[in-house]
């Protein structure tokens, strides 16, 4: 492999690494590089999976912290990802939907705007934090949310931390850092199952997944770090910014 591949490879999946950890949507980062190097879209959507899987891990670590006291959440959703991403990845294996794809950029304005929208109407309804024993309302409204974000990630998954920050928001949980730590647990899930099934299909390129696999890993863990140095505020402008530069990068692409 030449030097200019690589080092393409390394910093794509390292700045994809660390925006993971803060928010989501490293894949439109590694995604076109991939196809730039001359993959098959299918091939270059299941190595950047695979090839993010590790950066997760990074910025799991990061937040080690701020997840204490959360293995019930961590557990429930976290089996609720396993199987939503094993849906959303055969779907992609087996029914491409353009229709679908359309939809993408527009989940992902929706989840940003959600997310801006968080404190407004956290009021208007009257959201506080999350309760320490949530009831059974909170966890079937949290459990079918997440069923449906994990299928989309399972699927593609650009932006799908983003709407997973949006509905922790909204659901209570109130504390960024710990819902980054939860969304980044989630993310684990749902790429674990989403890398098994592309493998099986040979949807991987194992040397290039290897290559950027060491760049995410190393940018989710100093992308975590710095979201819980620079604080919340920042944190969040940043991923306003990151969803709405997402969101834009996808429409361009769709008319290209």
């Amino acid at each position: 492999m030449s030097p200019l591949p690589l080092l393409a490879m390394l910093c794509a999946a390292f700045a994809a690494g660390a925006i993971n950890s803060i928010a989501g949507g490293g894949t439109l980062l590694t995604f076109p590089v991939l196809i730039w190097l001359g993959l098959d879209p299918k091939v270059a959507n299941g190595t950047s999976t695979v090839a993010l899987w590790p950066g997760l891990f990074g910025g799991l670590f990061g937040y080690r912290r701020e997840l204490e006291n959360s293995s019930t959440i961590l557990f429930r959703l976290g089996t609720t990802s396993v199987i939503g991403g094993a849906v959303g990845a055969w779907l992609l294996i087996f029914t491409p939907s353009p229709i679908f794809a359309r939809m993408v950029p527009w989940l992902i304005l929706f989840a940003t705007i959600l997310f801006m929208s968080q404190g407004a109407i956290n009021r208007r309804l009257r959201f506080g934090k999350l309760e320490e024993n949530p009831g059974p309302w909170w966890w079937t409204g949290a459990i079918a949310f997440q069923f449906c974000s994990a299928m989309y990630g399972g699927y593609f998954g650009a932006g799908n931390g983003i709407l997973m920050l949006a509905a922790l928001g909204l659901l209570g949980l109130n504390e960024l850092h710990r819902a980054n730590g939860i969304k980044n647990f989630l993310g684990i899930c749902i790429n674990s199952i989403a890398v098994l099934s592309f493998s099986l299909t040979h949807l991987v390129i194992w040397r290039d997944a290897l290559v950027m696999s060491i760049g995410a890993l190393a940018g989710g863990y100093v992308g975590a770090s710095m979201a819980v140095r620079i604080g919340q505020v920042w944190v969040r402008r940043g991923i306003v910014v990151i969803g709405f530069g997402i969101f834009v990068l996808m429409v361009w692409k769709l008319r290209h």
